[in-house]
């Protein structure tokens, strides 16, 4: 009797156990299915999602441009719309650093003019990763700044390099507001496009009158409370003041050597730079006096020094040219011209001519607000430090157009109206065992250098020293200054 009663309670205890089992194993299941129908949605919400993603980027990515050398880096090139109704398209050149880019910071380059394409100067002649040759095709640049930062070259505004618009009259309109805005506007497409790098430290650069383009933009930027995560700016030969930057020349071709004593006593005393180019600009009937002085100055300069960068001579029509201690093709604008002006390279480009038959370095087509130039932009410098935007601002020392006479000036000045001391005193920085130049630092913030035998485009004409200038000041680090 016993015997059968344990033998019952076991049959009925395994019975109990089958059960549980048989019940937690539909639960499981259950919650199985269910987890998996939830991660089956989400992966398929999220897949669509980052395909679109990468479609859009994927879209633009340059598989391989005509003639270049092998890189192991990206680049990607095409067009933000900035105004749907005038179809209003910016064109781009993105090149991703050779290493690490995802934790490295995007900076944006302007080129001045303003007219000139950022691609055609900054990119293929300046700092970019190639450079065209004699022959027709491209050599890697060994003083890219893609080795410190993804460089993003922006043709800007419309009419400029590759970007249009196919509302023509719009050519007839710009004004540093509307370039500043559309830079604005491109700048969140363009983030939307490339949605990984909108964390990234982001720096503004550029030359020339990107003295008005780049701080104009970082002003808009922090007013609109934009999510861009803006570091600083960089600005080399800026236009910041009409007055000073324009007759500062006076002092420096007399100081070079370029005007005799006589010559440089009447842009003094007769008429001055300032009043020379608004004149000029301005299509107004030039004064006697004045247009003396301009001849007299033209005659004594000559027509083959390069205003710009007053060590070499311009590109001769008849022959290529190699100049400089480091040998520096002074042609290479010309070869930049040939190349951007092939099939193959818009194609690999994704780059369309609309309303134009060639690619130019400088547009034609656009009519700028010539009344622009005379507002001065070194107060927005002002505002940009005291928002914690590092701002540095450099010459090349062999720049006639905007000499750092003027520009050390200026940023002086700045400095002692904002109630910013000097943070490190006027000095020599190095390149190795070579003076690259002389530098001084302001509230550990607003930075002046110069580039020592560097013309208006300092990178290029000195591309090392620039190269180390420009990592210096992403890293918010002191020029070097040991050798």
């Amino acid at each position: 009797m016993t015997n059968s009663w344990n033998f019952n309670n076991q049959e009925e205890e395994k019975e109990r156990r089958r059960r549980r089992r048989r019940t937690t194993m539909i639960r499981f299941g259950l919650f199985l299915s269910i987890g998996t129908s939830i991660f089956i949605v989400l992966a398929y919400f999220l897949s669509r999602h980052l395909v679109v993603r990468v479609l859009i980027s994927e879209a633009d990515k340059v598989i391989h441009l005509p003639d270049q050398p092998e890189v192991d880096f990206q680049q990607f090139a095409g067009y933000i719309t900035v105004d749907e109704i005038n179809q209003r398209n910016l064109f781009y050149y993105f090149v991703e650093s050779e290493v690490d880019p995802v934790s490295k910071p995007v900076v944006l380059w302007l080129n001045g003019g303003p007219g000139c394409s950022s691609i055609g100067q900054g990119a293929f002649t300046e700092h970019g990763p190639f450079q065209p040759t004699r022959k027709g095709g491209l050599v890697k640049n060994q003083y890219s700044w893609n080795r410190a930062a993804n460089m993003l070259y922006l043709d800007s505004p419309a009419s400029v390099g590759f970007s249009y618009s196919t509302n023509k009259s719009f050519y007839d309109l710009l004004n540093d507001e509307l370039t500043a805005r559309d830079n604005l506007v491109f700048l969140r497409g363009w983030f939307t496009k490339f949605p990984q790098y909108k964390d990234n430290d982001f720096f503004i650069t550029g030359e020339d009158y990107a003295g008005h383009f780049a701080p104009q933009l970082a002003h808009l930027i922090l007013q609109g409370k934009t999510k861009i995560n803006l570091k600083g700016i960089a600005i080399g030969n800026p236009h910041l003041e009409f007055n000073t930057d324009t007759n500062s020349k006076t002092d420096f071709l007399w100081a070079h050597g370029l005007i005799s004593d006589k010559t440089y006593g009447m842009l003094l005393k007769l008429c001055n730079y300032s009043q020379i180019s608004r004149e000029y600009r301005n299509l107004t009937t030039e004064s006697n006096i004045c247009r003396k002085v301009a001849i007299q100055v033209a005659k004594e300069i000559g027509a083959v020094v390069d205003y710009s960068y007053i060590r070499d001579d311009i590109c001769s029509q008849t022959k290529q040219q190699l100049q400089g201690e480091q040998k520096r093709d002074a042609c290479v604008e010309r070869e930049t011209h040939t190349y951007l002006n092939r099939k193959d390279v818009h194609k690999a480009l994704h780059a369309v001519l609309v309303g134009i038959n060639k690619w130019s370095s400088c547009s034609g087509f656009l009519t700028y607000d010539v009344q622009n130039l005379d507002i001065p932009t070194i107060s927005l410098l002002g505002s940009l430090v005291r928002s914690g935007v590092r701002v540095m601002v450099y010459s090349g020392d062999q720049d006639s157009v905007v000499p750092f006479m003027g520009t050390r000036s200026l940023v002086n000045r700045l400095a002692e109206e904002i109630g910013f001391k000097t943070s490190q005193p006027y000095r020599t920085w190095f390149v190795g065992k070579r003076v690259a130049g002389w530098n001084q630092v302001y509230g550990d913030i607003l930075t002046f250098a110069t580039v020592r035998g560097a013309g208006g485009a300092a990178p290029a004409t000195q591309p090392e020293s620039s190269l180390v200038l420009f990592k210096a000041f992403l890293e918010g680090k002191p020029l070097p200054n040991n050798h």
